[in-house]
């Protein structure tokens, strides 16, 4: 087995703060490797996971995976195996945040986030924040959930109550609005300006821009052809889960469904 030395990648990007992170993960690597013991990273954003991604042909001989504690997670930990099939548990926990009904309706994602980073947390300690019927589920390392539950009494001007432990059911999705409309073609580029309603154009300049992800995968080329299943995320827009294709239309117009999470 080879594994890259931090030396070994220190050239690998062009910003100090992603050759510092392959280090980062490099180590964590050879950890797993080393001690025959699975090994966790904090959350990683998706430019995060692309970098995971493009290092994964360096650790041979372990097994690598995304989880984000549920299956559409966006925000996800780097878990090294000794090898697949390795049964592990994730140390993350789901804090539910509930503030008073009347009020609970007005707080958004942002203010959940906001009240989380203002204890002092650091981003790679949080994953995902979850809105569903007035509360916020919160996902984050088992380490910090006691800090959680101790301290966080109130979002923006409302009390709120934390309950630690909490379990999805094994059927969770996100909230969602579904979209039907007709593309020229399953192109990454067509497919971003039905689901947000904006022009060719500006959905080419995001994928060159280095914005879209798939699969938590960074796509800059806008003829990528998608695949059912594969959620599409766009920085500064939102995202979305590509679902089928309806039908086909006698002009050769493709029907499609998207899932675009709200």
């Amino acid at each position: 087995m080879y594994l890259k030395t931090n030396s070994d990648v220190s050239g690998y990007n062009k910003n100090k703060d992603e050759q510092i992170l392959a280090g980062r993960l490099s180590d964590l690597a050879k950890t797993c490797y080393n001690r025959n013991i699975p090994v966790f990273s904090g959350f990683l954003n998706l430019n995060e996971q692309n970098i995971l991604n493009s290092l994964k042909n360096e650790f041979s001989g372990i097994c690598i995976l995304l989880d984000g504690g549920y299956e559409y997670a966006e925000r996800r930990i780097a878990v090294f195996l000794p090898y697949e099939g390795y049964d592990y548990q994730l140390p993350v926990s789901i804090i539910k945040i509930e503030a008073d009904k009347r009020f609970a309706d007005n707080l958004t994602h942002r203010d959940f986030l906001g009240a989380l980073m203002n204890l002092g947390i650091e981003r790679s300690l949080l994953g995902d924040i979850i809105i569903s019927d007035g509360a916020a589920y919160a996902f984050c390392l088992e380490k910090i959930s006691g800090y959680i539950m101790d301290n966080l009494t109130r979002v923006r001007n409302d009390y709120v109550r934390c309950t630690g432990n909490c379990v999805l059911d094994k059927d969770f999705s996100p909230s969602y609005k579904e979209i039907t409309g007709s593309v020229a073609s399953l192109r990454l580029d067509a497919m971003i300006s039905l689901a947000f309603g904006e022009s060719r154009s500006h959905s080419v300049s995001a994928i060159e821009g280095g914005l879209v992800f798939v699969n938590g995968k960074l796509i800059t080329t806008n003829a990528y052809n998608l695949k059912e299943g594969e959620i599409i995320s766009v920085r500064g827009k939102g995202r979305f889960r590509y679902m089928y294709t309806k039908s086909e239309t006698k002009k050769g117009r493709y029907m499609v469904v998207l899932n675009l999470y709200v």
